[in-house]
């Protein structure tokens, strides 16, 4: 096998990832305690430089490098770019969360940057099993980060369940891969396609292979009935690390889909498509409805992701190129709001007291009207609320269901979306109608916090007016 350096040059973004993690890592052990402060600053960089090269790798023809395992397409570049924003605005909020609590250490960010570097693995992968790394990578430093408050016994319970369901969701979808290796005799996804394409469903092996491909897929995205493990781990984890676990995880997990299901699977389409309604109707329904009844709002965002991976699956589902950048449109504006929504979660912690239930949200208004504004919209636009993005994308997604002849699909999303609103705008009722408690001190936060979640806020009201420049992006990516 011969190497050729070439194929370096469409992985820059992850290569400085690594050398990124591994800088963090080694300075990390002769930082002084008051100098914790520049892993932060290195990890900044680092993401800001892999930014950039995605952009410099990015555009025209689709290269495939590596023996067939690694693909750089518009996909790539267009996920890719969107996991490292989305990141980079997570690494700017947990920052005086992590000192206050002498969490300022580099094992946090060295774990997270490993994680992220399992998001870019998955999202260029060609085979199944450069996939299967990249989501492990990805699975095995998100565990960590759980567990990562050590003195918290939810975090480490949190970690546990994380750890177990996550092993299962990844044995599960092992075993369907290698059912398909068995089928087809290949694990790179065209040979894959060529071979289903030939076969049909004929073979007793492959429809096994994509019922358990489809099981690890609702697991990972944390599907109902597979969601069991969102709720608590959004409970029990420290924020910051829930809040790179809600985000850009779920871009990462729809290229999972994408390459499988699309790439590898796109012949067998209305036997996967049958099972994808049903897990899509099931995540509305039980995400939104379970939502109403929590007083602890990072519970209530946990249903909530399980509600919008349900519209995700709708556009999946769909089958055609408009629902798949619709499918695309959604993931990326519903990482953005995650991000939004933790990230004020985050600033309204301070040392010794976490921002968890809804009544601290009381009041926000009076004590930071530019935030609460932000929440407002992270909110609205989680209830897709027009003129936000997250109207847009639900409009998209359905759209693509109507398409396809199943407008029974979409009334049932427009009926559980009337019930979810009902939760984000008790939020905003909290942040503007109600006093905040006597005790609670005003909000101080550094510029660059503030600045990042103004871009975070804007970006979502932005994006809702003028969606088309995003869209056009994510079309491309599919045509």
């Amino acid at each position: 096998m011969h190497f050729d350096a070439a194929n370096l040059i469409p992985i820059l973004p992850e290569i400085t990832l690594l050398i990124t993690a591994s800088v963090v890592l080694i300075a990390d052990l002769y930082l002084k305690e008051q100098d914790k402060g520049r892993n932060h600053t290195l990890t900044l960089v680092g993401l800001a430089i892999a930014i950039v090269l995605t952009g410099a790798v990015g555009g025209g023809e689709p290269q495939v490098f590596f023996d067939g395992n690694l693909i750089r397409d518009d996909v790539t570049d267009l996920l890719r770019g969107a996991i490292l924003i989305v990141s980079l605005l997570a690494f700017v909020y947990v920052r005086s969360w992590l000192q206050d609590r002498g969490m300022l250490v580099g094992e946090f960010y060295v774990l997270a940057l490993l994680a992220i570097l399992g998001m870019l693995i998955m999202v260029s992968a060609n085979s199944f099993l450069p996939l299967y790394l990249g989501l492990e990578l990805q699975a095995l430093s998100l565990y960590a980060l759980v567990a990562f408050d050590r003195d918290s016994q939810k975090g480490a319970e949190a970690a546990m369940k994380y750890f177990v369901l996550g092993a299962l969701g990844s044995g599960m979808l092992l075993y369907g891969i290698s059912m398909i290796y068995g089928a087809t005799g290949s694990i790179e996804f065209a040979p894959v396609a060529q071979a289903v394409a030939e076969q049909g469903m004929s073979d007793k092996v492959l429809v096994f292979g994509i019922a358990f491909l489809v099981i690890g897929i609702g697991f990972k995205f944390g599907a109902v009935p597979f969601h069991m493990w969102v709720p608590d781990i959004y409970e029990g984890a420290p924020t910051p690390a829930v809040l790179i676990l809600g985000s850009a995880p779920k871009i990462a997990a729809f290229a999972l889909a994408i390459r499988m299901l699309v790439d590898g699977l796109q012949s067998l389409h209305p036997d996967w498509q049958q099972m994808l309604v049903i897990l899509a109707v099931l995540s509305m329904g039980l995400g939104n409805v379970v939502a109403i009844a929590q007083s602890n709002i990072k519970r209530m965002l946990a249903y909530s992701t399980i509600s919008h991976v349900g519209f995700i699956f709708l556009g999946l589902l769909a089958g055609s190129q408009q629902g798949y950048a619709s499918a695309m449109f959604y993931s990326i504006v519903y990482a953005v709001m995650a991000a939004g929504a933790f990230g004020i979660l985050l600033i309204l912690s301070r040392e010794g007291f976490d921002a968890e239930r809804l009544e601290d949200l009381k009041g926000l208004n009076d004590r930071d009207a530019w935030y609460a504004a932000m929440m407002a919209l992270v909110m609205f636009s989680m209830a897709g609320v027009p003129p936000t993005v997250g109207f847009m994308a639900k409009l998209l997604v359905l759209e693509a269901v109507i398409r396809i002849d199943m407008v029974w699909l979409a009334l049932v999303a427009v009926f559980f979306s009337i019930i979810g609103a009902f939760y984000y705008l008790r939020v905003v009722k909290y942040i503007y109608f109600d006093k905040p408690a006597d005790d609670a001190p005003a909000l101080t936060t550094t510029g660059g916090v503030r600045v990042a979640m103004s871009i975070n806020g804007l970006a979502l009201l932005a994006l809702g007016v003028f969606p088309a420049s995003l869209l056009a992006l994510c079309q491309a990516a599919f045509a």
